[in-house]
């Protein structure tokens, strides 16, 4: 019988995949035969062989084609939780009312840079709960409910509570070294800028799972950079304690998101939104004392 090779079994633009067939023909004892055409290359086997060729790269390709792109929905944002934060705000600012030197809380608890940097340290916590007017205070509750609700979502409330007062935390010590004199701030949106940083990390990290990269990967971060912009640039605005907020977010929300941790159970997050109340409480303890 001739061993002349019948028509061609496979074609392939390339050499590199005629190459991989013919060595899986190879492997199973067959005897491929790659011939270059004008449009590529032909992969053929003799006739004998063509039944258990075809069988061998049909089963080759099936096992080896490309897995199905992963999905993954991002996490939905618990905007009860995020109210009812916002809440407290505008509560505690029925109590302190607006911004007043004179007044103790603005006096005591206002994120002075210079009062910080001597060692008022409680200060970057306290400013987080003051505001200067109602517009602040209610543009700060519509915010947070929308930013920080996607945080709860994210990673549980207190889990997510204890990683935004942080971020804001953080912002505030970060602007007071920077400005060190002449500077002193009040609000929330410290840490409402924590919070697009933490959502951003996630965002990253969710893309990366899914296998993106470079620039297409790091959208996220340019989302936050986008809202920093539109959000936390105008003239009444500390913009350098929103982007300290931005950055402290990113910084932590990365170890949220470099594996997809599952969120703490209910004994956890309970030991983080008391730990978080308790820390606020004992900062102003600390400013009144």
């Amino acid at each position: 019988m001739s061993n002349e090779p019948s028509p061609p079994i496979r074609s392939a633009q390339n050499r590199r995949l005629a190459d991989e067939w013919a060595l899986v023909l190879t492997s199973q004892g067959l005897h491929p035969r790659i011939r270059r055409t004008g449009d590529g290359f032909d992969l053929g086997v003799p006739d004998t062989e063509r039944e258990l060729a075809d069988a061998a790269l049909t089963a080759y390709t099936r096992e080896n084609s490309p897995a199905p792109p992963r999905q993954e929905l991002a996490p939905p944002t618990n905007l009860v939780a995020g109210a009812l934060l916002s809440l407290t705000w505008i509560a505690f600012f029925r109590v302190t009312g607006p911004r007043d030197p004179t007044v103790e809380w603005f006096e005591r608890g206002s994120a002075d840079a210079a009062r910080i940097v001597a060692g008022e340290l409680w200060r970057a916590s306290t400013a987080l709960t003051l505001h200067a007017d109602l517009g602040h205070a209610l543009g700060n509750a519509l915010a947070g409910t929308l930013f920080i609700g996607s945080v709860f979502g994210a990673l549980g409330i207190g889990l997510g509570l204890a990683i935004v007062v942080g971020a804001g935390v953080l912002g505030n010590l970060a602007n007071a070294v920077f400005h060190a004199t002449q500077h002193s701030s009040v609000g929330a949106s410290t840490a409402i800028f924590g919070a697009v940083g933490v959502l951003a990390a996630l965002g990253v990290g969710r893309h990366r799972r899914l296998g993106l990269s470079g620039r297409r990967a790091l959208t996220p971060i340019a989302a936050g950079l986008a809202l920093l912009a539109m959000l936390g640039t105008s003239e009444r605005a500390d913009l350098s304690g929103h982007l300290f907020g931005l950055i402290a977010g990113v910084l932590l929300g990365i170890p949220c998101a470099r594996v997809p941790l599952a969120r703490p159970g209910p004994i956890a997050q309970w030991g983080f939104a008391l730990g978080t109340l308790a820390w606020l409480w004992s900062s102003w303890i600390a400013a009144l004392r």
